[in-house]
Order: structure tokens, then C-alpha cells, then sequence
């Protein structure tokens, strides 16, 4: 991708393809920090795709990491994924939780992050990483996502496939919320030289039967399920952002599941829909 340099509300935004290490060079050029994130996500995806995501989220990111150190860029906060952790049978999950990715994009990211931390052994980078635990609200209209899919049957009333009994729990975060935890990381940088990792949750468990409730109150629809063979995935991922709390003073503001139902209502294009 050619670099463009594109104005919009008086600033100047630069664009490079994220595998184009010389044009990221170019973008880079009196930049005092990056954050980083750029990259695919879908775990299901990358099972039949793994070359593609570590071709985007691993090289992309030594790319990138090269780009920063050719024109001497010091800092770095990382997108990564609560997903490495695999399925820990002891919950909440901690920074010191053992990684143990479960399909090629959790790898793909821990494999970045390995990356980062040498990065900043040499004493030129310093490197931030938040592995975000399940991002939701906002415009988010990716099918694969349950709070898209289960607005959309609620709108068309069509019928929401789920994997088993419904019963699986999972730690949802506004994507607000994400978005002030790396406000918070660059009010609080580390020193060239070091590296930290947070991890970033609401610390609440949301089952997926919870999730269709919380979005059949707010719509005033009943929404059918079709129960689907239980899928080989963990029963239960929660966060503990305690850490990120005492040390970035970051906290969860607006992750409650009603909350986040009412936000992607608000602005989803389904949001219009006459329900009742």
C-alpha cells in the first residue's frame, strides 16, 4: 500500500500497510509513540488460516517493531488477548496466569508479545501489552460476535444458534472502556528498557443465555434458540484487573451487560429496527 496522508478535523492521519516495513518508516517519522492495533481476530478463522494470522499479527508486528527501531520510536502499547490464556481452571484469571494458547490467533499474539518483550531488553523500546478480554459495544457488526448475531435475530426474528446449553461465561468489556486503558498506559509509561502486561477485563461473568435475556428485556422481543452441540471452547473466562487498577489507576466504567446492550442498540444498524 502507497502512503497516503489523509486531513481530517485539522490533523493529519498517515496510512501503510502494516507488512510494508518501508512505508511504515515513512509514517513513523516524528512519532514519540504507537498504538498498536492492528490486526485479525477471529479464533475460529485462524483454525483454518494459520499461516494468514501469523502472517498479519506476528510479522506485522516485527515490521512494526523494525519501522520503530529504524527512525528510534521509544514506545509501544499492544492489542493483544485474554484468549492466550486458554481455558485455566482456576477463575478469575490474573497476569499471572499460565499461557496456553488455544488455536493459532491466541499464538499468533503471544508470539508478538515475545517479540515486544525482547524488543525492550536492548534499551530502546519501552512496551506496554493488554491482553483485552471480550470487546463489545459500539458499531460492532460482526456476525461472528454473540451481541451482533443475537441483535440481529431479535430484529429479523430469526432463530440464534447456541453452542450447547447456553451456559458458557464470558467477561465482556466496553469498548470504551478498552479505549481508556490505553489512554491510561500512555499517561503511564514504563522506561526505555522495560516491558509490562495487563490484563484487561470488567471482571463480571455474562453467560450467553444472560446476554440473549439482557437484550430481549431491553427490545421487548423473545428470541428462539437453537441449541447446537456444545463447542469445544472453556466454560467459564473472567478476568481480575486488579493490577491494572493499582498501577495504570484504570477501571471499568460502563461494562455492565446492560450497559453495553443499550450502547450497541443505540448505534448498531439494527438499532432502528421498530422493536416491540
Amino acid at each position: 500500500m502507497t502512503r497516503t496522508e489523509v486531513s481530517f478535523g485539522g490533523q493529519t492521519t498517515r496510512v501503510a500497510d502494516l507488512l510494508d516495513g518501508v512505508e511504515l518508516r515513512k509514517a513513523l517519522e516524528g512519532v514519540d509513540a504507537v498504538c498498536h492495533l492492528a490486526g485479525l481476530t477471529r479464533a475460529r478463522e485462524s483454525l483454518d488460516q494459520p499461516l494468514r494470522y501469523f502472517q498479519v499479527n506476528t510479522a506485522g508486528t516485527l515490521t512494526l517493531l523494525s519501522a520503530m527501531d529504524a527512525v528510534a520510536v521509544p514506545h509501544i502499547v499492544f492489542a493483544s488477548t485474554g484468549a492466550i490464556y486458554g481455558s485455566p481452571d482456576h477463575q478469575p484469571m490474573t497476569e499471572d496466569t499460565a499461557d496456553a494458547p488455544p488455536h493459532p490467533y491466541a499464538a499468533s499474539k503471544m508470539a508478538a508479545e515475545l517479540a515486544l518483550f525482547a524488543q525492550a531488553r536492548t534499551g530502546r523500546l519501552s512496551a506496554t501489552v493488554l491482553r483485552l478480554m471480550n470487546v463489545a459495544g459500539g458499531a460492532d457488526t460482526d456476525s461472528s460476535r454473540l451481541i451482533p448475531r443475537t441483535i440481529a435475530a431479535a430484529a429479523d426474528d430469526s432463530v440464534l444458534e447456541v453452542n450447547g446449553d447456553g451456559r458458557a461465561v464470558r467477561d465482556y468489556l466496553h469498548i470504551e472502556d478498552a479505549a481508556a486503558a490505553f489512554v491510561a498506559c500512555f499517561d503511564r509509561m514504563p522506561q526505555q528498557g522495560e516491558a509490562r502486561r495487563y490484563i484487561i477485563g470488567s471482571g463480571r461473568g455474562t453467560s450467553v443465555l444472560e446476554v440473549v435475556a439482557a437484550i430481549e428485556e431491553r427490545t421487548g422481543r423473545q428470541i428462539r434458540l437453537l441449541h447446537k452441540p456444545p463447542a469445544p471452547e472453556p466454560s467459564t473466562l473472567i478476568s481480575d484487573p486488579t493490577r491494572a487498577r493499582n498501577e495504570l489507576l484504570w477501571y471499568p466504567v460502563c461494562s455492565g451487560i446492560r450497559e453495553i446492550i443499550r450502547d450497541s442498540l443505540s448505534v448498531s444498524p439494527r438499532g432502528g429496527e421498530n422493536f416491540g
